[in-house]
């Protein structure tokens, strides 16, 4: 069985790692090499170990399924599978650029808005199961206690801002949440207004993140599905195509102008629902 995630159940994954290894005489690079993975810094039990990874170092290593069935989970926490490992890298960012392209991002959603994209999925989800995965996200949202860290950089397609999530009502208080954080300075937001027509980011929505003493990495997401990009090339043309996209976009006061602006009219579509 898979035990609970935490820095010390992590650090003893790293331990177990580095002794196999270097009873086997292999240096880091000759494991990684030898395992076709790059994170040996796993050993530092700072990263959640990937699957693929543990059962290719139980091969390497002749771990006899150790690695696999050590594999921590995520404390508990309900994400949907292909998020789990950058949800884990989420809490650990130091900087995170997102561009959004029809939802607000997970870790800066309002619970009211959050319940209304968990509750419209399909398949439909139990009660239990919605409500255990709107605890997660509303958690999420605690990596933004701390003002310095991580910076949040915000680039919102202007879909964000129109798809009706829930009604006026819920609109109206996810986009002032989105301008309180804006104005007290914890995040930066941009919109990518329709004007601009095409633009670098089309395909969908993408998540850089930067750490302490990690590589930067980066998380693109599609339809129940999801990849994390380590490789540095790769990384640095995805950071290119964001900073391409985001000299498209309105200016941080603009965007909280027009955030503004659409929660008002979201406020009077509210009012005119509860007295037509």
């Amino acid at each position: 069985m898979a035990i609970e995630d935490n820095p010390r159940s992590r650090e003893q994954y790293g331990a177990e790692l580095k002794r196999r290894r270097e009873s086997a005489g292999l240096t880091q690079e000759q494991l990684s090499q030898r395992a076709v993975m790059s994170r040996t810094h796993i050993e530092a039990g700072r990263r959640r170990p990937d699957p693929d990874d543990a059962r290719r170092l139980d091969q390497v290593l002749e771990g006899g399924g150790f690695f696999e069935n050590f594999l921590p989970t995520l404390d508990g926490r309900q994400v949907a599978e292909h998020f789990a490992e950058a949800a884990e890298l989420e809490r650990q960012a130091i900087a995170i650029k997102q561009y959004a392209s029809t939802l607000v991002p997970g870790f800066l959603q309002t619970p009211d808005y959050a319940h209304e994209v968990l509750s419209s999925g399909h398949p439909a989800k139990s009660d239990g199961k919605r409500d255990s995965l709107l605890a997660t996200r509303v958690e999420r949202a605690r990596i933004l206690d701390n003002f310095d860290s991580p910076k949040v950089t915000l680039l919102l397609s202007e879909t964000v801002l129109r798809q009706a999530i829930g009604g006026p009502q819920v609109m109206c208080d996810q986009l002032r949440h989105l301008v309180e954080l804006g104005q007290s300075r914890r995040i930066r937001v941009h919109v990518l207004p329709f004007a601009v027509g095409s633009h670098a980011l089309l395909e969908g929505p993408l998540k850089l993140m930067w750490f302490e003493e990690l590589p930067p990495v980066a998380y693109v997401e599609g339809l129940k599905s999801g990849r994390i990009w380590e490789l540095q090339r790769t990384v640095r043309e995805l950071e290119d195509v964001y900073d391409h996209a985001l000299g498209d976009a309105m200016s941080h006061r603009k965007s909280l102008a027009l955030l503004r602006s659409v929660a008002e009219d979201y406020e009077h579509e509210a009012q005119r629902e509860q007295h037509p």
